[in-house]
């Protein structure tokens, strides 16, 4: 039985393996540019390059600290932002005070 299959699978893995193509991935421009405030530079430089600043807008608006801690939070712990520890509560302080309703 498992010789039946080999044959196939060979064939196959042999087809595939010559076929190759060029995937090329246009982006949008960027619309959207972090609002200026101290601390606008860090979220230039540990957020930017995993999402554009578009991310932030779709937060609801008027959020407090904990929520933005939270975020920065996940966002380095689950998804690997390469965030400094000291850099995580001025982000933090840069995001409430820039993005959340006083």
């Amino acid at each position: 039985m498992r010789l039946g299959l080999a044959v196939p699978t060979l064939i196959l893995s042999t087809l595939l393996s010559h076929v190759a193509f060029a995937l090329t991935i246009t982006l949008p421009e960027e619309t959207v540019e972090y609002r200026i405030g101290p601390g606008v530079d860090l979220a230039r430089s540990y957020c930017m390059g995993c999402h554009s600043a578009d991310y932030v807008l779709t937060q609801p608006p008027g959020m407090p600290r904990s929520f933005w801690e939270a975020e920065v939070n996940k966002m380095k712990k689950v998804f690997g932002a390469p965030l400094p520890d000291d850099q995580v509560t001025p982000l933090v302080d840069y995001l409430v005070r820039t993005y959340s309703v006083h």
